[in-house]
């Protein structure tokens, strides 16, 4: 009765094992590929519970599960010359899915890291070439996404033919060397010195001609000023005159008095002078005690001092 009780329980564990054996389940981030006898006999892309062949140890049905999400390969440091013999470090990466499961199985085995070993080596010889084609400031401007496109077209064929399908390249960082990044700091900096001195010089030239441009006008100014005064004394010096003769006409002996006293002030006005005179000269003509007739010629300063 036991040895019964003994073979049914095998015999369900058996079966068991058969039903576990024969089944598998693919989820919707997977792929599955169904491998009888080394040779790849179906794909599951779609999610659910499928059947196969038991005694996957004797190789009967064997099931390899690959990616079906979006896979992201990255590139970095990777030093790069561009046309004019400079360089870059530049890092990218490049977005990819399992599509052709089958191909991928027969070319690198199903093996992500193989297959991305391959894309790894066409990514960089792509970027390498597209750098080549273009100047030191190509990189840094918006000439940047034409390249990413350039680099992604590259690549696209020879993922295809791993069973990968190209969704996005794009280049994250584009730096310079640090021996390049001198070069390009002293090359700014001569750039910015020779602007400045570019600068300067025009606001001397500048600032030299406002100089001359005002220099003339205060030349014109203060001729016209002295033509003014000019005219203005000459003015002054006809009224002066034309006063005096109408003193002269009123009142002759006044005006000769008048004369004399003027003569006296500049003469002896400083109180630092000698003069040699005769006591009969007509300049002292005021100082006698008769009173003078007026009539006669003033005394004016034509007398010579003599220096103490």
């Amino acid at each position: 009765m036991s040895n019964r009780i003994a073979l049914a329980g095998g015999a369900v564990l058996v079966l068991l094992f058969l039903i576990y054996s024969s089944f598998f389940v693919v989820n919707q981030r997977q792929q599955a590929i169904v491998i009888r006898f080394g040779q790849i006999t179906d794909v599951k892309t779609d999610p659910g519970i499928y059947f196969k062949l038991p005694f996957a140890f004797l190789d009967a049905d064997r099931v390899q599960y690959v990616s079906n999400q979006e896979l992201r390969l990255d590139l970095d440091n990777m030093r790069v010359q561009v046309s004019g013999g400079k360089f870059y470090e530049v890092d990218a990466f490049v977005v990819y899915r399992i599509t052709n499961a089958r191909l991928f199985r027969e070319i690198a085995a199903g093996d992500v890291a193989q297959a991305e070993s391959r894309l790894r080596t066409r990514l960089d010889s792509a970027l390498r070439r597209v750098y080549g084609l273009r100047g030191f400031e190509s990189a840094l401007s918006k000439e940047r996404a034409s390249m990413m496109q350039e680099v992604r077209s590259d690549i696209t064929r020879d993922a295809e033919s791993l069973g990968l399908s190209i969704t996005d390249v794009r280049i994250r960082r584009t730096d310079l060397t640090k021996e390049v990044s001198q070069q390009t700091y002293d090359r700014m900096k001569a750039e910015r010195l020779a602007e400045a001195e570019a600068i300067r010089a025009r606001g001397n030239e500048g600032a030299q001609r406002r100089r001359a441009i005002a220099d003339r006008g205060r030349i014109e100014i203060i001729a016209a000023a002295q033509k003014d005064g000019q005219i203005l004394r000459g003015e002054g010096e006809g009224e002066r005159n034309r006063i005096f003769g109408e003193a002269f006409t009123r009142d002759s002996e006044f005006y000769a008095f008048y004369r004399s006293m003027t003569a006296y002030t500049q003469a002896l006005g400083q109180g630092d002078s000698t003069m040699v005179l005769s006591p009969n000269s007509e300049f002292f003509q005021y100082f006698n005690s008769e009173v003078p007739n007026l009539a006669t010629k003033p005394a004016t300063t034509e007398a010579v001092p003599a220096q103490p």
